[in-house]
């Protein structure tokens, strides 16, 4: 399952990113969204982008595009 279609309050873990670009993926990695972390939808913008998510203990704002490249499996 994509990232941006989980619900509200629903928790996963990250199981794989594709589609992005060395630098991206890196950038996405050094805050904290590594496999096998924990990830939960805390909210979505009223036209649907960005979604806030919350990785680790910190809040991130991730666009709907880039939420579409990772890849999680709900707990």
């Amino acid at each position: 399952m994509k990232l941006s279609d989980m619900s509200c309050g629903v928790e996963g873990v990250v199981t794989g990113m594709s589609g992005l670009t060395s630098a991206t993926r890196k950038k996405l990695m050094v805050m904290g969204v590594l496999p096998n972390t924990p990830i939960s939808v805390v909210r979505v913008a009223p036209l649907g982008d960005p979604l806030q998510v919350r990785v680790r203990g910190v809040d991130l704002a991730l666009r709907k595009t880039l939420a579409d490249s990772i890849e999680v499996e709900i707990k």
